[in-house]
């Protein structure tokens, strides 16, 4: 009986004991009142984003949405070498090193207790020399007909087969000219056509879209009989009060079926047209069968000429003025393909069709 009632107070005074130590101000007791976040999420977009344009339009400008669970802040680090700290988690950032980088963008949210957690994601984004952004483009993804908000057309043989007795008449027929598979397609055809033996189609985006400096790009394939004449050039917005060469003409590219090896460009202003002396080439063997960048870079001081980023020739006169610089107003694009003239020449015997196939245009500013 007496064991028993030692056991018995002792087992009263280790809960009195345990009583005492729970009502002293926690003592003893740990209290964990971290807090840490939980399900970030991450959403970059950049801007200009869309099939065509896949690393985005130049600018170099992303937008970002992120969130977290009992997040208070966010720290983001762009990969650049550049971070950022946001308390909403939508933020806008630009990138600004030239061409094509693929960065690795760090996000790390915070709690109230400063306790993170973080993650990333890669992107790869293009951006244009100089800052540009893109202002005006057409990626041919809607099969039919060209767009009639961005293109119009020549019609006809034009005066003394527009200039350089070239030899076809053009049209807007479906025949001539039509987008299918993500490309424009501008064939020219031998057939009999208003007294004319061959037809092609010439368009431009006269009183559509015209610029003053920038960048122009456009990717293309070029046709290969003898006697095709294609062509990606621009003439001033004002040449139906100057006329031409007054208003200048920018040859982005000139291609010879009958030289097929080799793409010029070139410029025609007052001091020198026709048979200009402002010129300059670069041979390739695959202009007819690959798909390249044909690229017009203009400036207040020159005008640059690059075949799938190769600076190949530039036009810089050392005195500007109306006769050598005509290059300080508007300009329009233009695309066709000739048959024969004066550049084209022979027409092949065999020729009955051949096409320019146009992936894109592009105009950055």
């Amino acid at each position: 009986m007496k064991l028993l009632n030692v056991k018995h107070y002792l087992i009263i005074a280790l809960f009195s004991f345990l009583s005492c130590g729970s009502s002293q101000g926690g003592e003893g007791v740990v209290i964990d009142d971290t807090v840490i976040p939980t399900n970030l999420s991450i959403n970059i977009t950049v801007v200009g984003t869309n099939s065509a344009n896949p690393l985005g339009d130049g600018s170099g400008d992303v937008k970002l949405a992120l969130s977290a669970k009992d997040a208070v802040r966010y720290k983001v680090k762009f990969g650049d070498g550049n971070e950022v700290e946001s308390t909403s988690g939508n933020l806008d950032y630009t990138y600004t090193t030239s061409g094509t980088n693929k960065y690795t963008i760090e996000v790390i949210a915070f709690s109230k207790t400063d306790n993170f957690v973080s993650d990333f994601i890669q992107k790869e984004i293009y951006v244009s020399p100089g800052g540009l952004k893109l202002v005006w483009s057409d990626e041919f993804d809607t099969d039919g007909a060209p767009d009639p908000a961005k293109w119009t057309y020549d019609i006809g043989t034009g005066s003394n087969g527009w200039g350089n007795n070239e030899s076809q008449y053009y049209t807007d027929r479906t025949e001539n000219v039509t987008i299918s598979n993500g490309t424009l397609k501008i064939k020219a055809k031998k057939e009999n056509f208003s007294g004319a033996n061959y037809t092609s189609a010439r368009l431009k985006t006269q009183g559509l879209f015209d610029f003053t400096y920038g960048r122009v790009e456009i990717r293309a394939k070029l046709p290969s009989t003898g006697g095709t004449w294609p062509a990606l050039w621009m003439l001033g917005s004002n040449i139906n009060s100057v006329s031409w060469p007054a208003c200048g003409e920018i040859d982005i590219m000139e291609h010879i079926g009958n030289d097929i090896g080799k793409v010029q460009s070139a410029t025609h202003t007052p001091s020198s047209f026709g048979n200009t002396q402002n010129k300059g080439a670069i041979n390739s063997n695959t202009t007819t069968t690959q798909f390249h960048v044909y690229e017009l870079r203009w400036t207040e001081e020159k005008l640059e000429f690059l075949f799938d980023g190769e600076l190949f020739y530039t036009y810089n006169p050392s005195v500007k003025n109306s006769n050598t610089w005509p290059f300080n107003k508007n300009q329009f694009l233009i695309m066709n393909v000739a048959i024969g003239g004066t550049l084209g020449g022979a027409i092949d015997a065999s020729f009955t069709e051949d096409v320019m196939e146009i992936d894109y245009v592009k105009v950055y500013k």
